[in-house]
């Protein structure tokens, strides 16, 4: 028989379901929001990635620069002139005497003529002045012959004139005017040779005086020699021409740089190392210097004492021979050894990490399909490595690629 059934409620049910299914969203919600986002992955192959170790490590610091020569020759204009004909071009081998451009200036020859003239003038001088001298001296001299005669002659009366007072042959008043006479005659000779002395003692000094202008002119005019042949303009050492850039019918002014020859077996290197970086540098510092087709060892010679766009200019004097090739201007790059350390816990230098910093770098995580980021607490730097102070341990492994984009996050999945 059939049991009669009380009718379902359809509202309540509906209102059931209802509450049932935003009690799930709500649940559902609350879920989601407590998970973490997703991290983001990172191709493998695009990552530099280094371990940790603890041993001995070496500082450097590296730069580009180029060769230059360590005393280079430079040529310049004695005289300003024009270029009539360039002999050699950059490249040539050249000897001290080679000639490498000839000049010419119609004034400076014409100045080297008159300053032969007047030496020339100057000499003719000094020849008529020792002649006429020379002539005043000997006139003096016979003065003085005479004069040293007419004494003899007193003298020689005086003693007759004495004879014949004895016996009374000759008067008193002719035997004082004897004796007189020998007296006047001895001044006079007295007189005349000290004047032959002065004339002697003045022809050596006025001869002497001509002497030392005819002596400066002639430097005068050694000097404008000089300048005229200094425009046929020689190398001046023995090696390669390494810059001339003149042509035929140029006008040069003296002083002005007309070429550049070096030696090309000496040579130095010359780095641009960063300013930040140059601090730690030192003389006689060990360098490895990369020719691109070699590497020549060598010590830190010199260093500039100013900055420039953010470098300094290191000097490295080389110690090995260079390789085949080897010129002044070739492009090289440098490296210089700061400190050895020995014991050091350090790992490969991140993209932006600085000296004696804090910086996150992303540490793998066990498996290495995970990354983390920690703040890693860094020391002394090289050219590719840097000491790790703290953060790190021994065997841990940290990617050194730029990370920038994941600032936002600290975990990365590495694919």
């Amino acid at each position: 028989m059939d049991i009669p059934r009380a009718p379902v409620n359809k509202k309540r049910k509906r209102t059931i379901w209802a509450l049932a299914g935003v009690a799930a969203v709500v649940v559902v919600t609350v879920a989601l929001s407590r998970l973490s986002p997703a991290a983001p992955s990172v191709d493998r192959a695009t990552l530099v990635i280094d371990t940790v170790v603890r041993g001995p490590m070496v500082r450097e610091v590296r730069g580009p620069g180029t060769l230059a020569p360590e005393s280079p020759t430079f040529i310049s204009a004695v005289t300003s002139g024009r270029v009539d004909r360039v002999i050699l071009r950059p490249g040539a081998k050249v000897e001290a005497n080679t000639v490498l451009i000839q000049m010419s200036n119609p004034d400076v020859e014409l100045q080297a003529l008159s300053a032969d003239q007047a030496v020339s003038a100057a000499e003719a001088a000094l020849v008529t002045l020792r002649t006429s001298l020379e002539g005043q001296r000997l006139t003096q001299e016979g003065v003085v012959a005479q004069a040293r005669t007419a004494y003899l002659e007193a003298q020689r009366t005086a003693v007759a004139a004495e004879s014949l007072a004895h016996i009374g042959l000759i008067a008193t008043f002719d035997l004082s005017k004897a004796r007189d006479q020998v007296g006047v005659t001895q001044n006079q000779l007295d007189i005349e040779q000290r004047r032959l002395a002065v004339i002697a003692g003045s022809v050596d000094s006025e001869i002497v005086l001509q002497q030392g202008q005819v002596e400066k002119l002639r430097a005068i005019a050694q000097f404008q020699r000089g300048r005229v042949a200094s425009m046929n303009v020689t190398a001046g050492a023995a090696g390669v021409l390494q810059d001339l850039s003149l042509e035929a019918g140029q006008w040069v002014q003296a002083g002005q740089q007309l070429a550049e020859v070096v030696q090309p077996t000496r040579l130095k290197a010359v780095l641009r190392i960063a300013e930040t970086q140059a601090a730690e540098v030192a003389l006689g510092q060990l360098a490895d210097i990369d020719t691109r087709n070699g590497i020549v060892k060598g010590h830190v010679s010199r260093l500039d004492p100013q900055a420039e766009n953010g470098t300094v200019a290191v000097d490295v004097a080389l110690d090995g021979a260079l390789p085949q090739g080897a010129r002044p201007d070739l492009s090289i790059e440098g490296t210089i050894t700061i400190e050895r350390l020995a014991n050091v816990l350090h790992v490969g230098r991140p993209a932006y990490g600085q000296s004696n910093s804090t910086v996150g770098l992303f540490k793998l995580q066990a498996g290495g399909h995970y990354a983390t980021r920690v703040n890693v607490q860094l020391g002394r730097s090289s050219v590719n490595s840097v000491e790790v102070l703290g953060g790190l341990a021994v065997g841990d492994q940290v990617i050194l690629s730029d990370m920038s984009r994941y600032d936002n996050v600290d975990r990365v999945k590495v694919d």
